[in-house]
């Protein structure tokens, strides 16, 4: 099963139709996902997927059908630091979901982050107090990160601002990986 959490922040950043988006998912946050059940997401979770080179997209809502850079195109750089899960990505505005997506932000209305995964066999620890249910996340499999209008973890969250002239470096494309007309 895939799940999905949204806790940190995202922040896009515009230079002509290049747009940065950068965004922030803080480990060892507890959440309530629900009344009584609540999830942590350790730090290290996606160490897996993140220090290797499989290919991971940044994607409009978990929808792989939406893709706004990847690791692949030279548009996305993924990282964990000592305590958060964080991503860069360069998103074009030649697809109409890139140009909705930016245009929603710009207007207040997606500012989560969300990574989307699937917990690794034994990759998690599942407790009961009562009522209350506690699923802390051990190791999971990244499969995508996700810009969401309201991420399940609130402290994950996007932002958008202008760069300077020059500031974005574009990767370059491997030509076996070009759409062709």
């Amino acid at each position: 099963m895939l799940w999905g959490g949204s806790l940190g922040g995202l922040e896009v950043r515009q230079e002509g139709e290049a747009v940065r988006v950068v965004g922030r998912f803080p480990y060892d946050t507890r959440t309530e996902l629900a009344p009584g059940y609540f999830e942590t997401i350790a730090r290290g979770a996606f160490a897996s997927r993140v220090n290797s080179d499989d290919d991971l997209h940044f994607l409009s809502g978990h929808d792989f059908e939406k893709p706004l850079a990847s690791r692949t195109a030279g548009t996305l750089e993924v990282r964990q630091d000592g305590d958060a899960l964080t991503f860069q990505a360069t998103v074009a505005g030649n697809t109409t979901w890139a140009r909705d997506f930016l245009a929603a932000h710009d207007a207040g209305l997606i500012r989560g982050f969300s990574p989307g995964f699937r917990v690794s066999k034994g990759g998690e620890r599942v407790t009961r107090d009562g009522n209350v249910v506690h699923r802390k996340i051990i190791d999971a499999a990244l499969v995508e990160v996700s810009a969401v209008t309201r991420g399940a973890y609130p402290s994950a969250q996007i932002e958008a601002r202008n760069w300077e002239a020059g500031q974005l470096a574009r990767a370059p494309v491997p030509a076996a990986m070009r759409w062709r007309a």
